[in-house]
């Protein structure tokens, strides 16, 4: 009797073990800032071999979404609902006039790590956060929607959302603020956020392997590349020298070619226009020069997601891994920094150095941590610690190829990314290298994750109701079949607003009026149907405005207290 119940035991910890060791682990790798034509394999010429290796084996989704915008991006993708649902109907530092904009995940949703911990999943993360008002928590309680507070087992990276890439402000391991000249667990030879993250990442993979091989694990990996401030490293810049040189349009025309080439433009859609004139550009080697640091940032990151491929085949993770691949938003056109006076750079050493374990605390340091001081303004040539500059709106226009407008708006140009799946166990042979139209949003992927982990999706969590997903699975469109989803998906932001229904597309560009497009004619947006088909727009407004009411979107400006706007 005691051998029977002893032989059931050990059967039911190795069915267990088996069912353990079937379900896939899941990477997804978030970067920031970056418009659909940057990677080599939607149609850019920086250098993205690892990228386009996991396109090459994967799967490409062509019309895939974000919410234009860092902070409801990250709310969405973590709880398979709308921002809006998860309290981050704005930024996390905005105005908080209703539950839909607390500018905190709320708790009324389950993050992707709180989910995938209900099925034995262990759960990192490394990178950018911003999903919490409380980036400088003063204390433990002011925590709780911190990483670690929130699912996540293991934590390494930013709380806020920007910051120096050589000294970036918010950094934590776990659930404690570090300096990363005196932190005792990490010293490189040069700290570079970038590869912080891959490192970290790294460790991740390879301790997990060491610790728990058997267990599934979850890994998100929020890069802040290429995010600004423009920061690199002048082995990765100079790889760019002089490629942009001949201006916008060149690297344009050049990025229609290749997306032509690859399948990713529809011969009937007019390009949105271009922005800006090369011949009018006063300080071109400034100019080009942002773009040779910005390609830099995201090459380096490609060569760090190489590196965790090489550590998931050296321990034999790699086939049963799912790797999504997506962007945040679109090229960012904000002209911060660049408009102010030139400031040279001091010719020596002009302020004390910081104690190594300074915390910074600021999203743009005063300075570096060896005593420089920190310029911004038009031709900072950019890439050094000291500078703090963006890229502008015509490179923005440019990493948006072909589409209008960019972060922050609806229009496609701010919402379309990249979407890359990638899983050798899961996406059979004859589907590797192909490209998948079916319009898919940042909401699917809680979905997607719950279907192949196997997760029965919390009703309840620590007594809290949870709300119900809101996307689908996208595991039917990795095997070639039809999505089921039930109703169109809507977007808000800033009172921009947006619904896809089927090929049909109507947007509004606040304060503007409704725009409508058949994407599929012209998914570039040149060719707005809105007075030829008034009953369309009159449907789809009406079912954008329930959606709306259901979600608590409010008009913009939101109101900063009774009676006041922003």
């Amino acid at each position: 009797m005691k051998l029977t119940r002893l032989l059931i035991t050990c059967l039911g910890i190795l069915c267990q073990s088996a069912a353990m060791a079937a379900k896939p682990n899941i990477i997804i790798i978030l970067c920031d800032d970056v418009g659909y034509s940057d990677i080599g394999c939607y149609g850019g010429e920086i250098k993205t071999p690892n990228l386009d290796n996991l396109a090459q084996g994967g799967v490409r989704f062509t019309q895939f979404y974000n919410t234009a915008r860092c902070c409801p991006t990250r709310a969405a993708l973590l709880t398979g609902l709308y921002a809006h649902q998860a309290g981050m109907g704005h930024m996390a530092d905005g105005p908080k006039p209703t539950e839909a904009y607390a500018g905190d995940l709320s708790k009324k949703c389950v993050t992707l790590a709180e989910a995938l911990k209900t099925a034995g999943y262990a759960t990192y993360m490394a990178g950018k956060w911003h999903v919490t008002d409380k980036a400088k928590a003063k204390n433990d309680a002011e925590k709780y929607n911190w990483p670690l507070q929130r699912g996540f087992d293991r934590f390494y990276g930013t709380i806020h959302g920007a910051g120096s890439f050589f000294d970036p402000n918010t950094l934590v391991r776990d659930n404690t603020f570090i300096s990363p000249q005196a932190d005792p667990e990490y010293q490189p030879k040069e700290f570079y956020y970038t590869d912080a993250l891959t490192d970290h990442s790294v460790r991740f993979v390879n301790e997990h392997q060491q610790k728990s091989p058997e267990q599934p694990f979850f890994l998100y990996l929020a890069y802040t590349a290429a995010h600004w401030p423009l920061h690199a490293k002048e082995a990765d810049i100079a790889k760019y020298h002089g490629k942009y040189d001949a201006g916008y349009e060149p690297i344009r025309t050049a990025r229609l070619e290749k997306m032509k080439q690859l399948g990713l433009l529809d011969s009937r859609w007019q390009p949105a226009p271009l922005v800006g004139d090369w011949s009018k550009v006063k300080d071109q080697a400034w100019e080009s020069r942002c773009m040779e640091v910005y390609a830099a940032m995201l090459d380096c990151m490609d060569q760090g997601i190489g590196r965790i491929i090489a550590a998931l085949k050296a321990n034999g993770q790699f086939e049963n891994t799912l790797i999504l691949y997506l962007q945040d938003n679109g090229g960012c056109a904000e002209g911060m920094s660049r408009n102010a006076p030139f400031v040279a750079r001091a010719e020596a050493l002009t302020l004390p150095p910081l104690a190594k374990e300074y915390l910074q605390p600021d999203m743009i340091p005063k300075q570096t941590r060896d005593g420089y001081p920190m310029r911004q303004g038009t031709g900072v040539m950019p890439g050094a610690a000291d500078t703090y500059i963006t890229y502008g709106q015509s490179w923005a226009n440019v990493s948006n190829t072909p589409f209008r407008e960019y972060k922050h708006w609806q229009h496609e140009g701010g919402i379309s990314t990249p979407l890359i799946a990638h899983w050798p166990k899961g996406i059979a042979s004859e589907r590797q290298g192909k490209l998948e139209s079916q319009p898919g949003h940042l909401i699917d992927v809680m979905a997607t994750c719950v279907d192949v982990a196997g997760v029965t999706y919390p009703k309840e969590h620590h007594g809290q109701s949870i709300q119900p997903m809101e996307g689908v699975s996208l595991a039917p469109a990795l095997a070639g079949k039809p999505l089921q989803r039930p109703q169109p998906i809507f977007w808000e932001h800033e009172g921009n607003r947006a619904i896809r229904d089927g090929a049909w597309k109507l947007v509004s560009k606040h304060p503007g009026d409704w725009e409508l497009y058949d994407t599929t004619i012209d998914r570039t947006e040149t060719n707005d149907l809105a007075t030829k088909q008034p009953e369309r727009v009159k449907s789809m407004a009406a079912q954008w405005d329930a959606w709306a009411k259901r979600v608590g979107v409010l008009a913009w400006p939101l109101p900063t207290k009774k009676g006041g706007t922003q």
